[in-house]
Order: C-alpha cells, then sequence, then structure tokens
C-alpha cells in the first residue's frame, strides 16, 4: 500500500440540505496530481491519505463517518483550530516559507521570541500527530510518501515508531542554502535538516536538492549523509485538453477577445504572494511601455490572480501593493479605450486556461519558485505560438531554459527587454520556439513524478 501524508487532503466536505455531505475536489498541486493517480490504482493495489480538517464542515463530516474518498482510505486529522494557526500560519508559512523563498527583510524580521517558541511546539505536536496516523495507517512495509514543508519533520518521527517503513520526503518549494539556514534557531534547523536527512528528500530541481545538501552539512556536519532525487512534476495533458475545450474556458476565451481585440496579449498567472514577484512584473512593464511609444494601445497585461493566505499581514500588505502597482500603470498609460492592466482576482481554473490559451507572451518571474507548473501548463494549451519569459529562479528553468527568454527577477529593465523581445519575435521563430516549448513541458506527467517517488522509495 501507499500511504500519502499531506498538509491538505484530495477532498473538501460541505455539508448538504439533506444533512449529508457532498465531496468536493480540493485545490492544490499535490491533489491534483495525486488524486487521480491514486484511485486509479496507479501507485499498487490501495492507497491510503492522510491529511488535516481544514473547516467545521470536514470535521462534521469527520465525525459523521462521511469523509470518505472513492478508491481511496481518507483519514482526516482533527487539530485545534488555535494549534492548527500556529503550525500552518507562524511556522509553515510565516517562516519557513519565507525561509526557503528568500523572503526575510533580515533588518528587521526574522524575530524568534516566546511566540515562535509557542509556535515551534504547534509545528512539533501537529507533525508527531501526522506520523502517529500513518503509522496506525501503514502495514508491513509500506511506502510512505510525505509532502512538503509543513511535514519536514514526519520522517523522522515516523521513522522512530515504524522503522520497516520506507519513507519519502518530497518538497514542493525550492530550500534555503546554508547560509540562509541558520537564520533559524539551531534546535529548529536541527530538527529539520535531522528529519529529511534520515529520509529519501525529493525535490523539482536539482538546485534545491544541492542547497539541501548544502544546508544539512552546514548543521549536521560535513559527514551528513543525504540521500536525494530529483522528480519535475508535469502536467497532464488530457486534463487540461479537455478543460480548454470546457464552455466555461471557451466562454472566457471570447470574453478576452472582445476585451484585447487585435492587440498583443500578456499574461500571468499567481497567487497572491510576494515570492511571485508580481509587483515588479508590473514595473518592468511600466518601463517597457515608458521607452517603447510604439507598443502603447498595442498591448494588454491579464494578471490571472488568485488571493492567497489573506490571514498574514505580509500578505494583506502585499496584495495594497499589487493593486496600487497596477494602478499607477494604469493612471500613467490608459485611454479612453486601452486599459494597459487588467487584474482578474477571480478564483476560476477556466478562465486561467482560457487566459494562457489566448495570450502571446506569458511572464513568469518569480524570486523563488520550487517549480511553477504554470510554465508548463500555458505550452499545452496555448493557441497563439506565445513566448515564455521565465525567471532563472524557477525550478521549471532547469527543464525549460533552451525554449525560455530568460528573466531576471530583480531586473525591471533586464524584465522590459525581455517582454519586448518575446513582443517583437518574428513568427518562425516564435514558432519553433513554441514547438520545442511544448515538447518539454509534455515530457512529464504526474504518473512519472510519482513513478519517481516510488522508485526512491524502493531503492532504500
Amino acid at each position: 500500500m501507499t500511504v500519502v501524508v499531506s498538509n491538505r487532503g484530495p477532498y473538501r466536505f460541505t455539508r448538504t440540505a439533506s444533512g449529508g455531505f457532498d465531496a468536493h475536489h480540493a485545490s492544490g498541486g499535490v491533489s491534483s496530481a495525486l488524486r487521480p493517480l491514486l484511485t486509479s490504482g496507479a501507485a499498487g493495489a490501495d492507497a491510503a491519505w492522510i491529511a488535516a480538517a481544514h473547516d467545521d464542515d470536514d470535521r462534521a463530516a469527520m465525525v459523521a463517518g462521511e469523509a470518505q474518498a472513492p478508491g481511496i482510505a481518507l483519514t482526516l486529522l482533527d487539530h485545534d483550530p488555535a494549534l492548527h494557526r500556529l503550525y500552518y500560519d507562524v511556522v509553515s508559512n510565516g517562516t519557513l516559507w519565507f525561509l526557503h523563498h528568500g523572503l526575510f527583510d533580515l533588518v528587521r524580521r526574522p524575530r524568534f521570541d516566546h511566540r515562535f517558541t509557542e509556535a515551534w511546539a504547534a509545528y512539533e505536536t501537529v507533525n508527531r500527530s501526522f506520523a502517529k496516523a500513518a503509522a496506525e495507517v501503514a502495514s508491513e512495509g509500506d511506502v510512505v510518501l510525505v509532502q512538503d514543508y509543513q511535514l519536514a519533520l514526519v520522517p523522522e518521527m515516523l521513522r522512530a515508531e515504524r522503522g520497516d517503513l520506507r519513507i519519502v520526503h518530497f518538497s514542493h518549494t525550492p530550500f534555503c542554502g546554508p547560509n540562509s539556514i541558520r537564520v533559524l534557531p539551531d534546535h529548529a534547523a536541527l530538527a529539520l535538516c535531522g528529519s529529511m536527512s534520515g529520509a529519501i528528500a525529493g525535490f523539482h530541481s536539482a538546485r534545491w536538492a544541492r542547497s539541501f545538501e548544502a544546508s544539512a552539512r552546514e548543521i549536521l556536519g560535513n559527514d551528513a549523509r543525504c540521500r536525494t532525487f530529483v522528480a519535475p512534476l508535469g502536467p497532464d495533458p488530457d486534463e487540461l485538453a479537455e478543460l480548454a475545450e470546457s464552455p466555461a474556458a471557451l466562454t472566457a476565451g471570447q470574453e478576452l477577445d472582445e476585451l484585447v481585440g487585435d492587440r498583443q496579449m500578456i499574461v500571468r498567472s499567481d497567487r497572491v504572494d510576494p515570492s511571485k514577484n508580481i509587483v515588479r512584473g508590473f514595473a518592468a512593464y511600466d518601463l517597457l511601455l515608458a521607452e517603447h511609444r510604439e507598443l502603447r494601445e498595442r498591448v494588454v497585461f491579464v494578471a490571472r490572480l488568485t488571493s492567497s493566505r489573506e490571514s498574514l499581514p505580509e500578505y494583506m500588505a502585499y496584495a495594497n501593493e499589487v493593486e496600487q502597482a497596477a494602478a499607477r500603470v494604469n493612471e500613467r498609460w490608459a485611454t479612453n479605450d486601452w486599459q494597459p492592466v487588467v487584474v482578474d482576482l477571480r478564483d476560476d481554473y477556466p478562465r486561467t486556461i482560457a487566459a494562457l490559451a489566448r495570450t502571446d507572451v506569458l511572464l513568469v518571474n518569480p524570486v523563488k519558485d520550487g517549480l511553477n507548473l504554470v510554465a508548463k501548463e500555458g505550452a499545452l494549451v496555448n493557441q497563439r505560438d506565445a513566448v515564455l519569459c521565465l525567471s532563472r529562479d524557477a525550478g521549471a528553468w532547469d527543464e525549460l531554459h533552451e525554449t525560455a527568454l530568460p528573466v531576471h527577477p530583480y531586473d525591471l529593465a533586464q524584465t522590459a527587454g525581455a517582454l519586448h523581445d518575446a513582443l517583437m519575435m518574428p513568427a518562425s521563430e516564435r514558432a519553433s520556439r513554441a514547438a520545442r516549448w511544448r515538447e518539454l513541458s509534455a515530457a512529464r506527467t504526474p504518473r512519472d513524478w510519482l513513478d519517481n517517488q516510488l522508485k526512491a522509495a524502493h531503492s532504500s
């Protein structure tokens, strides 16, 4: 049996008018990638999934015995909401996410005080609850696939309870380097590196694997034993093709045609997260319009954005910065019949697919990204030989660099130049680049990614 351990499960549950519960596909890359594979039996004869209950309906469905997933033995863990907030908001997203993506303003943050001590204890408690649940569910010699930075302590805790299990930890984020890992309190850095180095650690990029190995040696000593592997996730081509032809996506495409007309279009698709570098993307576009008069009224920048982690003040502040950055561009350049930047905050995946299909340029310029699946999804649905402008600090750069125009995430002039080159690129070069982009993006599927994890587990 394969046991998946992740913060989010494959389904969310909502109460019906009759008092029962409906199961809905949960959002998130891990759920989208693994759910169809596990329900189809691709991981073996059967599968189990351990996740946290995320709201009152999840908890009620669990109590009623109706938190069930077709084809998967689902276990939901009911954590005290205050404990979960400390584990999730303060440590996972407020500390580890910022650490691994290089987002801390080190002159001011982080500040590790008694509240962090309390939060770290909560992080340990929640990780231990996942480890205990996996130990209870797994049979002799089973494979346990632990997913992401929220559960980095699970491997060591689970190994202490069940030495017979084959444990893999997969990080969907970058991993910080040896200088940055020293930012954490010593006990936290030791626990993090010790747990992950005791398992087989997977990453989307060889760069993140090397960073983890260097950090582990920095904290644990030069003789630290790290077993890593690289397994980039790929999109599901059939699922994307079906969605691109769905009525919702086709309707959204028609709306975009009416909005953009015969102009060229730049698109980005991101959560509103400081790591995604949205503000600098708008600033680079502003510079492009300032330097190239001929592009004014000839290009529309459509930003498909979704709100994220609104409980964190840094995210709320960044959302305001994003709104103000887009407004500045529009205030400076808009005319009666042209809006240079269109920000769409609707959480509507078919609309995103329609935008990727219609765009002439896809801008992916994160400060850091574990992978960035949008950089691959765009290639598989685009209908206009679009050009990919891709940050060299996205994990996807490793696979797509030969077909993308490089973007330096901090260099506005260079980013503006890349956008200009993409918009002006001859049709023949666009076509050849787009064909190669599609080929590279389709080279790996979710099944390949799962198989790599299972192979790593059985090689231990």
